[in-house]
Protein backbone atom coordinates (compact mmCIF):
# COMPACT_ATOMS: atom_id res chain seq x y z
CA UNK A 1 0.00 0.00 0.00
CA UNK A 2 2.78 2.45 0.85
CA UNK A 3 4.30 2.13 -2.58
CA UNK A 4 0.99 2.72 -4.36
CA UNK A 5 0.26 5.77 -2.23
CA UNK A 6 3.72 7.19 -2.71
CA UNK A 7 3.56 6.89 -6.49
CA UNK A 8 0.05 8.26 -6.88
CA UNK A 9 0.10 11.71 -8.40
CA UNK A 10 -2.57 14.35 -8.73
CA UNK A 11 -2.73 13.61 -12.46
CA UNK A 12 -3.50 9.95 -11.80
CA UNK A 13 -6.18 10.89 -9.28
CA UNK A 14 -7.96 12.98 -11.89
CA UNK A 15 -8.49 9.91 -14.09
CA UNK A 16 -10.02 7.77 -11.36
CA UNK A 17 -13.75 7.37 -10.72
CA UNK A 18 -15.04 9.56 -7.85
CA UNK A 19 -15.50 6.59 -5.52
CA UNK A 20 -12.00 5.24 -6.24
CA UNK A 21 -10.52 8.72 -5.78
CA UNK A 22 -12.16 9.08 -2.36
CA UNK A 23 -10.97 5.59 -1.37
CA UNK A 24 -7.39 6.32 -2.36
CA UNK A 25 -7.36 9.68 -0.57
CA UNK A 26 -8.70 7.97 2.57
CA UNK A 27 -5.93 5.37 2.30
CA UNK A 28 -3.34 8.14 2.06
CA UNK A 29 -4.81 9.83 5.12
CA UNK A 30 -4.80 6.57 7.08
CA UNK A 31 -1.19 5.91 6.09
CA UNK A 32 -0.04 9.39 7.11
CA UNK A 33 -1.81 9.21 10.46
CA UNK A 34 -0.49 5.74 11.26
CA UNK A 35 3.10 6.58 10.37
CA UNK A 36 2.88 9.91 12.17
CA UNK A 37 1.57 8.34 15.38
CA UNK A 38 4.32 5.72 15.45
CA UNK A 39 6.86 8.46 14.82
CA UNK A 40 5.31 10.47 17.62
CA UNK A 41 5.55 7.68 20.17
CA UNK A 42 9.27 7.45 19.45
CA UNK A 43 10.20 11.12 19.02
CA UNK A 44 7.51 13.51 20.33
CA UNK A 45 7.22 12.20 23.89
CA UNK A 46 9.22 13.07 27.00
CA UNK A 47 11.58 10.15 26.36
CA UNK A 48 12.08 11.40 22.80
CA UNK A 49 13.14 14.79 24.11
CA UNK A 50 15.48 13.25 26.69
CA UNK A 51 17.16 11.17 23.98
CA UNK A 52 17.59 14.21 21.72
CA UNK A 53 18.83 16.43 24.56
CA UNK A 54 21.89 14.21 25.00
CA UNK A 55 23.20 15.75 21.78
CA UNK A 56 22.47 19.41 22.57
CA UNK A 57 25.46 21.77 22.70
CA UNK A 58 25.66 22.74 26.40
CA UNK A 59 26.47 26.43 25.84
CA UNK A 60 23.92 27.19 23.13
CA UNK A 61 21.56 28.99 25.53
CA UNK A 62 24.25 30.74 27.56
CA UNK A 63 23.39 34.15 26.16
CA UNK A 64 22.76 37.63 27.58
CA UNK A 65 19.72 39.19 25.94
CA UNK A 66 19.96 42.68 27.40
CA UNK A 67 18.91 45.20 24.76
CA UNK A 68 17.01 42.68 22.62
CA UNK A 69 13.23 42.78 22.30
CA UNK A 70 11.03 39.68 21.91
CA UNK A 71 7.33 39.47 21.06
CA UNK A 72 5.59 36.23 22.01
CA UNK A 73 1.95 35.58 21.14
CA UNK A 74 -0.09 33.37 23.44
CA UNK A 75 2.43 34.05 26.20
CA UNK A 76 0.26 33.65 29.29
CA UNK A 77 0.32 29.84 29.42
CA UNK A 78 1.91 26.68 28.08
CA UNK A 79 4.81 26.87 25.67
CA UNK A 80 4.40 30.62 25.18
CA UNK A 81 4.73 31.33 28.89
CA UNK A 82 7.68 28.96 29.25
CA UNK A 83 9.39 30.75 26.34
CA UNK A 84 8.71 34.17 27.86
CA UNK A 85 10.16 32.98 31.17
CA UNK A 86 13.39 31.71 29.60
CA UNK A 87 13.89 34.94 27.64
CA UNK A 88 13.18 37.11 30.68
CA UNK A 89 15.64 35.01 32.71
CA UNK A 90 18.34 36.01 30.21
CA UNK A 91 17.58 39.72 30.37
CA UNK A 92 15.52 40.14 27.22
CA UNK A 93 12.65 42.61 26.92
CA UNK A 94 9.48 40.56 26.61
CA UNK A 95 6.25 41.66 24.93
CA UNK A 96 3.48 39.24 25.84
CA UNK A 97 0.63 39.30 23.31
CA UNK A 98 -2.40 37.72 24.98
CA UNK A 99 -6.17 37.64 24.65
CA UNK A 100 -7.19 37.55 28.33
CA UNK A 101 -5.96 40.42 30.51
CA UNK A 102 -6.43 38.66 33.85
CA UNK A 103 -4.44 35.59 32.86
CA UNK A 104 -1.82 37.73 31.10
CA UNK A 105 -1.25 39.96 34.14
CA UNK A 106 -0.97 36.94 36.42
CA UNK A 107 1.56 35.31 34.09
CA UNK A 108 3.56 38.53 33.84
CA UNK A 109 3.72 38.81 37.61
CA UNK A 110 5.06 35.27 37.90
CA UNK A 111 7.62 35.78 35.11
CA UNK A 112 8.90 39.01 36.66
CA UNK A 113 9.11 37.46 40.12
CA UNK A 114 11.13 34.47 38.89
CA UNK A 115 13.41 36.39 36.53
CA UNK A 116 13.80 39.67 38.48
CA UNK A 117 13.43 41.30 35.08
CA UNK A 118 11.01 44.24 35.00
CA UNK A 119 11.09 44.57 31.20
CA UNK A 120 8.00 42.42 30.66
CA UNK A 121 5.00 44.05 28.97
CA UNK A 122 1.46 42.85 28.28
CA UNK A 123 -0.49 43.65 25.10
CA UNK A 124 -4.11 42.54 24.85
CA UNK A 125 -4.88 41.32 21.32
CA UNK A 126 -7.30 38.71 20.02
CA UNK A 127 -5.27 36.91 17.35
CA UNK A 128 -8.49 35.71 15.69
CA UNK A 129 -9.44 39.33 14.89
CA UNK A 130 -7.68 40.47 11.74
CA UNK A 131 -8.45 44.12 12.46
CA UNK A 132 -7.08 43.94 16.01
CA UNK A 133 -3.89 42.27 14.82
CA UNK A 134 -3.39 44.89 12.11
CA UNK A 135 -3.94 47.82 14.49
CA UNK A 136 -1.68 46.38 17.16
CA UNK A 137 1.17 45.62 14.73
CA UNK A 138 1.04 49.08 13.19
CA UNK A 139 1.05 50.84 16.57
CA UNK A 140 3.82 48.63 17.91
CA UNK A 141 6.05 49.24 14.88
CA UNK A 142 5.75 52.99 15.36
CA UNK A 143 6.66 52.97 19.03
CA UNK A 144 8.90 50.00 19.80
CA UNK A 145 11.91 48.08 18.51
CA UNK A 146 11.63 44.37 17.80
CA UNK A 147 14.37 41.79 17.30
CA UNK A 148 12.45 38.50 17.49
CA UNK A 149 8.83 37.55 16.83
CA UNK A 150 7.58 34.23 18.22
CA UNK A 151 4.28 33.21 16.62
CA UNK A 152 3.02 30.86 19.31
CA UNK A 153 -0.69 31.66 19.79
CA UNK A 154 -3.03 29.04 18.41
CA UNK A 155 -6.34 27.32 18.93
CA UNK A 156 -8.08 24.06 18.12
CA UNK A 157 -11.83 24.60 18.06
CA UNK A 158 -13.56 21.26 17.58
CA UNK A 159 -16.87 22.64 16.29
CA UNK A 160 -16.93 24.97 13.29
CA UNK A 161 -17.20 28.48 14.69
CA UNK A 162 -17.07 31.88 12.99
CA UNK A 163 -15.43 35.00 14.39
CA UNK A 164 -17.20 38.38 14.45
CA UNK A 165 -15.47 39.07 11.13
CA UNK A 166 -17.08 35.98 9.59
CA UNK A 167 -13.94 33.82 9.48
CA UNK A 168 -13.57 30.22 10.63
CA UNK A 169 -11.89 30.55 14.02
CA UNK A 170 -9.03 28.06 13.67
CA UNK A 171 -8.01 29.55 10.33
CA UNK A 172 -8.44 33.11 11.59
CA UNK A 173 -6.19 32.51 14.61
CA UNK A 174 -3.59 30.04 13.42
CA UNK A 175 -3.10 31.12 9.81
CA UNK A 176 -4.48 34.58 9.05
CA UNK A 177 -3.57 36.12 12.42
CA UNK A 178 -0.04 34.74 12.15
CA UNK A 179 0.25 35.93 8.56
CA UNK A 180 -0.95 39.48 9.27
CA UNK A 181 1.19 39.95 12.38
CA UNK A 182 4.32 38.67 10.66
CA UNK A 183 3.80 40.64 7.45
CA UNK A 184 3.03 43.84 9.36
CA UNK A 185 6.12 43.53 11.57
CA UNK A 186 8.64 42.66 8.83
CA UNK A 187 9.55 46.36 8.25
CA UNK A 188 10.32 46.75 11.98
CA UNK A 189 12.40 43.56 12.03
CA UNK A 190 14.38 44.74 9.01
CA UNK A 191 15.65 47.70 11.03
CA UNK A 192 17.64 45.60 13.53
CA UNK A 193 20.56 43.18 13.50
CA UNK A 194 19.99 39.43 13.86
CA UNK A 195 16.20 39.62 13.39
CA UNK A 196 14.30 36.36 13.70
CA UNK A 197 10.78 34.99 13.34
CA UNK A 198 9.96 31.66 14.99
CA UNK A 199 6.57 30.04 14.34
CA UNK A 200 5.37 27.29 16.65
CA UNK A 201 3.80 24.80 14.27
CA UNK A 202 3.07 21.13 14.93
CA UNK A 203 4.17 17.72 13.76
CA UNK A 204 0.48 17.08 13.14
CA UNK A 205 0.90 19.00 9.89
CA UNK A 206 2.73 15.93 8.54
CA UNK A 207 -0.66 14.23 8.25
CA UNK A 208 -1.98 16.91 5.87
CA UNK A 209 -1.48 17.98 2.29
CA UNK A 210 -2.30 21.64 1.67
CA UNK A 211 -5.95 21.99 0.64
CA UNK A 212 -6.16 25.47 -0.84
CA UNK A 213 -9.67 24.82 -2.19
CA UNK A 214 -11.25 24.87 1.29
CA UNK A 215 -9.17 27.10 3.55
CA UNK A 216 -12.07 27.78 5.93
CA UNK A 217 -13.46 24.23 6.04
CA UNK A 218 -16.84 24.96 4.51
CA UNK A 219 -17.15 21.60 2.75
CA UNK A 220 -17.95 18.21 4.25
CA UNK A 221 -17.91 17.26 7.92
CA UNK A 222 -15.88 19.61 10.09
CA UNK A 223 -12.95 18.06 11.99
CA UNK A 224 -11.17 20.42 14.38
CA UNK A 225 -8.04 18.28 14.61
CA UNK A 226 -7.71 18.17 10.82
CA UNK A 227 -8.39 21.91 10.57
CA UNK A 228 -5.63 22.58 13.08
CA UNK A 229 -3.19 20.33 11.20
CA UNK A 230 -4.07 22.08 7.93
CA UNK A 231 -3.34 25.45 9.56
CA UNK A 232 0.01 24.15 10.79
CA UNK A 233 0.89 22.91 7.29
CA UNK A 234 0.05 26.41 6.05
CA UNK A 235 2.38 27.96 8.66
CA UNK A 236 5.27 25.78 7.51
CA UNK A 237 4.70 26.74 3.87
CA UNK A 238 4.54 30.43 4.77
CA UNK A 239 7.78 30.13 6.75
CA UNK A 240 9.53 28.59 3.76
CA UNK A 241 8.32 31.36 1.48
CA UNK A 242 9.21 34.16 3.91
CA UNK A 243 12.67 32.67 4.37
CA UNK A 244 13.25 32.72 0.63
CA UNK A 245 11.86 36.23 0.22
CA UNK A 246 13.43 38.14 3.15
CA UNK A 247 17.14 37.43 3.36
CA UNK A 248 17.71 39.94 6.18
CA UNK A 249 15.48 38.05 8.64
CA UNK A 250 15.95 34.47 9.84
CA UNK A 251 12.67 32.51 9.65
CA UNK A 252 12.00 29.12 11.17
CA UNK A 253 9.09 26.93 12.18
CA UNK A 254 9.20 24.15 14.73
CA UNK A 255 7.38 21.27 16.39
CA UNK A 256 7.44 21.31 20.20
CA UNK A 257 6.57 17.64 20.54
CA UNK A 258 3.65 16.38 22.59
CA UNK A 259 3.69 18.65 25.64
CA UNK A 260 1.40 18.75 28.66
CA UNK A 261 -0.13 22.20 28.16
CA UNK A 262 -3.55 23.69 29.02
CA UNK A 263 -4.33 23.81 25.28
CA UNK A 264 -3.79 20.06 24.89
CA UNK A 265 -5.80 19.34 28.04
CA UNK A 266 -8.75 21.40 26.80
CA UNK A 267 -8.72 20.63 23.06
CA UNK A 268 -7.68 16.97 23.17
CA UNK A 269 -8.87 15.57 26.52
CA UNK A 270 -8.89 11.92 25.41
CA UNK A 271 -5.37 12.13 23.98
CA UNK A 272 -4.18 13.91 27.13
CA UNK A 273 -5.72 11.30 29.42
CA UNK A 274 -4.11 8.41 27.52
CA UNK A 275 -0.70 10.02 27.00
CA UNK A 276 -0.29 12.12 30.14
CA UNK A 277 2.58 10.13 31.62
CA UNK A 278 4.47 10.31 28.32
CA UNK A 279 3.98 14.01 27.59
CA UNK A 280 6.78 16.54 27.69
CA UNK A 281 6.85 19.37 30.19
CA UNK A 282 6.09 22.88 28.95
CA UNK A 283 9.78 23.76 29.29
CA UNK A 284 10.75 20.81 27.08
CA UNK A 285 8.23 21.92 24.50
CA UNK A 286 9.63 25.47 24.61
CA UNK A 287 13.30 24.47 24.40
CA UNK A 288 13.61 24.59 20.60
CA UNK A 289 11.57 27.82 20.46
CA UNK A 290 14.05 29.47 22.82
CA UNK A 291 17.02 27.97 20.95
CA UNK A 292 15.74 29.29 17.62
CA UNK A 293 15.02 32.70 19.14
CA UNK A 294 18.29 33.32 20.97
CA UNK A 295 21.11 30.90 20.10
CA UNK A 296 24.00 31.94 17.84
CA UNK A 297 23.99 28.35 16.55
CA UNK A 298 20.40 28.59 15.30
CA UNK A 299 21.08 31.59 13.09
CA UNK A 300 23.73 29.58 11.23
CA UNK A 301 21.01 27.27 9.92
CA UNK A 302 19.40 28.14 6.56
CA UNK A 303 16.30 30.30 6.84
CA UNK A 304 12.85 28.78 6.34
CA UNK A 305 13.44 25.31 7.82
CA UNK A 306 11.26 23.23 10.15
CA UNK A 307 12.87 22.15 13.45
CA UNK A 308 12.37 19.53 16.12
CA UNK A 309 14.60 19.27 19.19
CA UNK A 310 17.14 21.78 17.80
CA UNK A 311 17.50 19.96 14.48
CA UNK A 312 16.09 20.71 11.05
CA UNK A 313 13.75 17.86 10.06
CA UNK A 314 11.72 16.85 7.01
CA UNK A 315 8.36 18.51 6.37
CA UNK A 316 6.86 15.40 4.75
CA UNK A 317 6.59 11.76 5.75
CA UNK A 318 8.11 9.20 3.36
CA UNK A 319 5.77 8.16 0.52
CA UNK A 320 2.97 10.31 1.93
CA UNK A 321 2.04 12.32 -1.19
CA UNK A 322 1.67 15.46 0.91
CA UNK A 323 3.73 17.87 -1.19
CA UNK A 324 1.92 20.83 -2.72
CA UNK A 325 2.76 22.50 -6.00
CA UNK A 326 4.21 26.04 -6.27
CA UNK A 327 0.90 27.05 -7.85
CA UNK A 328 -1.08 25.78 -4.86
CA UNK A 329 1.22 27.57 -2.45
CA UNK A 330 0.90 30.78 -4.39
CA UNK A 331 -2.88 30.45 -4.25
CA UNK A 332 -2.61 30.22 -0.45
CA UNK A 333 -0.53 33.40 -0.31
CA UNK A 334 -2.86 35.22 -2.70
CA UNK A 335 -5.90 34.30 -0.60
CA UNK A 336 -4.17 35.54 2.56
CA UNK A 337 -3.08 38.76 0.86
CA UNK A 338 -6.66 39.44 -0.23
CA UNK A 339 -8.02 38.86 3.27
CA UNK A 340 -5.24 40.98 4.75
CA UNK A 341 -6.17 43.95 2.56
CA UNK A 342 -9.86 43.45 3.36
CA UNK A 343 -9.28 43.93 7.08
CA UNK A 344 -6.45 46.47 6.97
CA UNK A 345 -7.45 49.67 8.82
Amino acid sequence: MKQNIGLCSVRRLQHLTPNRRIQLICNMSFYRNAVWFMKGLQEYTKSGYEAAAKHFAPGDLDVNLNGRSFMITGANSGIGKATAQEIANRGGTVHMVCRNKGRADAAKEEIVEKSKNQNVHVHIVDMSSAKQVWEFAQNFSQNSALHVLVNNAGCMVNQRELTEEGLEKNFATNTLGTYILTAALIPALQKVEDARVVTVSSGGMLTQKLNVDDLQFEKGTFDGTMAYAQNKRQQVILTERWGAQHKDIHFSSMHPGWADTPAVQQSMPSFHAKMQSKLRTEAMGADTVVWLAVSPSAIKQPSGLFFQDRKAVATHLPLASSRSSPEEEQRLVTALEELTLKFKP
